[in-house]
């Protein structure tokens, strides 16, 4: 699998973190001090990558959490349908295809012939950006 664990008291705002099976970027991190008893509590709130979905979670601070390899292709658009993308793989010529990207901004640039930055995480792959 595409993951490493890692400490929830190293997690920043900004990184990546795995919640509920989901790669997430982290957008809030908010640490409690230690009690009387008791370790100190790291609360992370993130969105999902794929999804948009906000989840958090509230972890002990030594306890292991898990993160997210991006592996970061890039690639060139073949052909679009409504739905997919056919993109091939600039250093493999592997052909595949991902979903249309959500953001319409980006999916307006989207055309053959166009190199674009496609992010893999856990098996998964979406375009992040336009070269």
């Amino acid at each position: 699998m595409s993951i490493k664990p890692a400490t929830a008291g190293s997690i920043k705002e900004g990184s990546y973190i795995v919640i509920d099976n989901e790669p997430c970027k982290v957008v809030e991190v908010s640490k409690s001090k230690t009690g009387k008893h008791g370790s100190a509590k790291c609360r992370i709130v993130a969105v999902g990558v794929f999804d948009g979905v906000k989840r958090s979670i509230v972890v002990p601070a030594d306890a292991t959490v898990n993160v997210p390899i991006i592996r970061k292709l890039i690639a060139q658009v073949l052909s679009t349908t409504p739905d997919t993308v056919q993109l091939m793989d600039l250093s493999t010529y592997e052909v595949y295809e991902v979903p249309i990207p959500e953001d319409e901004a980006l999916k307006s640039k989207i055309a053959p012939g166009v190199e674009v930055e496609v992010w893999e995480i856990m098996g998964r792959r979406k375009i992040m950006r336009t070269r």
